[in-house]
């Protein structure tokens, strides 16, 4: 690829203390001919400060909600504002590693391209313009549908790292041709069923394991403060998609089963939301109402009290969480020679 072709979107909300450095990362690529930021119903100096963050290119461009619409609806609209033919989502409080789209565009077999994501603890991120990532084969995989569906299924004790965390380079063409765009009824796993879909219509899904993208995690990051009624919406997601006539079988059954794992999520949030606002009794009904509310709760409750406990004597099942890790486990370029 040559010249400058992608669109980076950001949608923001109450941003402002980390869009500069994410459109800063933007704008240094020099693939990148415009980074349409979408304010979404801010309350602080989010838009204010990414303005200020604009290198005179002409490539920013800033829209500006009045009510808050979610991410899904803030993303689509930038791509109607957009004119590129591909298409870089970056959330408002990560950032590119310089270089990036190079490695991403070797190549012109993929309508979806994604790479490794360096996730970095809040308190670990200091200057993200000097963080510089180990040197990870960049030799491409595709996803096929079962495969990205399997793994976005989370498991407990186990650190995060699902596939819909990807962040790819998307083809527009593959968008339009197929009449794609984010779920606006989603504000938790939108970028996911927008993948699944994408594949399930036949797109091929690059990956490489080398790593241009830096994730913050933070506890207070959106995509932890979703709300049970998010969980189910997710859910009723996946019958959408089991609804697709040329899924085969084996892909309908790992698809059912990521469709569980996330009802199930919600069954227990639904009950604990019960008990917090109507008492345990209600709660217990809630519970007893079906064999299929009555287990992931009951498996969920002794999960949680049993942590608790080891917690409580001082020892942990859960893993210490580094500074840094990868979203996808590599092995570095050097050790490969």
């Amino acid at each position: 690829m040559t010249g400058s072709q992608v669109c980076v979107i950001i949608a923001a909300r109450n941003a402002a203390r980390t869009i500069p450095a994410a459109i800063a990362s933007a704008l240094r690529e020099p693939e990148v001919a415009e980074v349409v930021v979408v304010d979404d119903a801010s309350t602080d100096d989010t838009a204010k400060v990414a303005q200020a963050a604009d290198d005179g290119s002409g490539r920013l461009c800033i829209i500006r909600f009045d009510v808050n619409q979610g991410p899904s609806f803030a993303r689509n609209a930038a791509i109607a504002r957009s004119k590129s033919p591909f298409i870089s989502i970056l959330d408002a409080d990560d950032f590119f590693l310089t270089g990036r789209f190079g490695e991403l565009f070797a190549g012109a077999d993929w309508d979806f391209a994604a790479d490794n994501i360096m996730l970095i603890r809040d308190d670990a991120a200091t200057d993200v313009s000097k963080i510089v990532a180990p040197r990870f084969s960049a030799d491409p995989e595709f996803l096929d549908f079962e495969r990205f569906i399997e793994g976005n299924i989370s498991r407990r004790r186990v650190q995060r790292g699902e596939l819909g965390f990807l962040k790819p380079v998307i083809s527009r063409a593959f968008l339009d041709r197929h009449g794609l765009r984010y779920d606006e009824n989603l504000r938790l796993g939108e970028d996911y069923e927008l993948y699944a879909r994408a594949v399930a219509c036949g797109a091929r899904f690059k990956v490489i394991r080398s790593c241009g993208y830096g994730a913050i995690v933070r506890a207070d990051s959106l995509s932890g403060r979703h709300r049970t009624q998010d969980l189910k919406r997710l859910a009723d997601a996946d019958l959408a998609l089991l609804a697709i006539d040329t899924l085969p079988e084996g892909s309908k059954a790992v698809l059912r089963r990521h469709e569980r794992h996330v009802r199930d999520k919600y069954r227990l949030r639904n009950f604990l939301d019960v008990k917090a606002e109507q008492g345990l009794a209600s709660a217990a009904r809630y519970a007893l109402a079906s064999q299929s509310n009555l287990v992931p709760i009951v498996r969920g409750v002794a999960a949680d009290k049993l942590e608790a406990l080891f917690r409580h004597i001082g020892f942990s099942k859960h893993r210490h969480v580094p500074p840094r890790r990868f979203l996808m486990t590599a092995t570095s370029a050097a050790s490969e020679r």
